[in-house]
């Protein structure tokens, strides 16, 4: 049988990819060896327990999944909670910090938050306001460190330890000392200087696999796509006249263009009959790989946060969400981003410390019903400087065959948004070779 597009991975890139193909009219088979799309921003059943196997935080600057979403015919404030930049920061040996974004146009809006913010003296809060537009305007010559941009542009020590540390190592998943300059400037930029709106938290209402994935996986098979869940795909293979066939564990796909919408390590093992894609795809995997782990904690329901996240400061946890946003009162996410000594520890010993920090923090919560960890040891790709160099294209040496994944040279740290990107740029790439007319949502 011949098929229109094969996507292999039913992640959120391959995923934004297969709907945007279908919503043309284009034939797609996803293959996906897991037995639930969703990648690794997926919904976990857990004993009694369905939880995210990460916890995720988007912003208003997301713009190809807010249109993913009406693509998907999914209004935003149903499975998304919308609200003003906000930051409330706490520790156990530093005084809390309160910022909060009033609704003024970009950049004025952050520069006033600023300056109202609580927990930050004047003498600071002045040098902050001076630095900040040249620091979101960096022109990026040579990339640096994110810790050497910070020192270069004179931020005060408690807005680079309570804001801008935290805020690198949420976006792109590395230390400071090590994270890229260039991509983190990116960042600022594209959340805090071009709308007000941008810099909206938008924190799911739902599970990750119910806002995109099964949605999605709706949205193809309705329009005549097939999604084969728990087939493994092992090879690609070039065919004459243009075609390519991808070898399953249980079948041959013939297809005119194929998707590799897999993680790095596995599209390079995929890759291997075409030297080019996999040596581009080596050179990003010798970067290096960066952790996510996630602890939840079930306390009694009556239990809440003041707002729904707080970012923490001197201790290992750095995150925590109240999941009573998402319909869940009582759990609450942890997050830890990045390499750390928690990745010694195993996971009771991990619950336990993060336990133990929350009780000091917050004496008024009892002690959990339960904890459950979920690491993901490969969240992202290590975002250092000049790794924008190391990053493949959508388009391959091979044609017809597309890589597709927040990895890919999107300009943005592996994060939801590259990842609805990347496969977008590869549905709208093929929808170009074939003449067809790209349709707005």
């Amino acid at each position: 049988m011949q098929h229109g597009v094969v996507i292999i991975g039913g992640g959120w890139a391959g995923i934004a990819a297969g709907v945007e193909l279908a919503a043309h009219g284009v034939p797609v088979q996803l293959v996906e060896s897991a037995r639930v799309a969703g990648g690794r921003a997926r919904t976990v059943q857990t004993r009694d327990l369905t939880v995210d196997n990460g916890q995720h935080l988007l912003i208003g600057a997301y713009s190809a999944t807010l249109a993913l979403l009406i693509r998907l015919g999914i209004a935003e404030h149903d499975v998304l909670l919308r609200m003003p930049l906000t930051l409330d920061v706490r520790g156990p040996s530093s005084a809390p910090l309160h910022l909060a974004a009033p609704r003024l146009p970009a950049p004025l809006h952050l520069l006033v938050a600023l300056l109202g913010a609580r927990g930050i003296g004047w003498g600071d809060k002045l040098r902050a306001v001076k630095g900040l537009p040249r620091l979101m305007g960096w022109p990026g010559g040579d990339d640096i460190s994110v810790s050497q941009l910070l020192a270069d542009f004179h931020q005060p020590s408690v807005l680079v330890e309570a804001v801008w540390e935290p805020l690198c190592i949420a976006a792109l998943n590395v230390a400071p000392d090590q994270a890229s300059a260039r991509v983190f400037t990116r960042v600022l930029h594209d959340s805090f200087a071009t709308t007000r709106a941008a810099s909206d938290l938008l924190i799911p209402r739902r599970h990750l696999g119910d806002m995109i994935p099964q949605p999605g996986v709706r949205y193809i098979e309705k329009r005549g796509g097939e999604i084969r869940l728990g087939e493994r795909a092992l090879s690609i293979e070039a065919r004459a006249m243009d075609r390519l066939t991808v070898y399953t564990d249980r079948d041959a796909l013939d297809a005119r263009d194929v998707i590799v919408a897999t993680a790095p390590v596995a599209a390079g093992r995929l890759l291997s009959e075409f030297p080019e894609t996999a040596a581009s795809l080596d050179r990003l995997n010798a970067l290096g790989d960066e952790p996510i782990v996630t602890v939840y904690l079930q306390y009694p329901p009556r239990t809440r946060l003041q707002t729904p996240m707080i970012g923490l400061r001197d201790t290992l946890a750095q995150w925590i969400f109240d999941r009573r946003v998402a319909g869940q009162p009582g759990l609450f996410a942890v997050v830890i981003s990045a390499r750390g000594p928690h990745m010694d520890m195993n996971n009771d010993q991990l619950g336990r410390t993060v336990v133990g920090e929350l009780a000091r923090l917050f004496p008024e919560f009892s002690a959990p019903q339960s904890v459950r960890v979920i690491r993901e040891k490969r969240a992202t790709f290590r975002c250092l400087p000049d790794s924008d160099a190391r990053r493949p294209a959508n388009r391959t040496a091979q044609p017809g065959l597309w890589l597709a994944g927040d990895y890919t040279d999107t300009g943005l740290p592996a994060t939801l948004e590259g990842a609805v990107r990347s496969g977008l740029e590869c549905a709208h790439a093929i929808l170009n070779r074939r003449n067809i007319e790209i349709k707005a949502c």
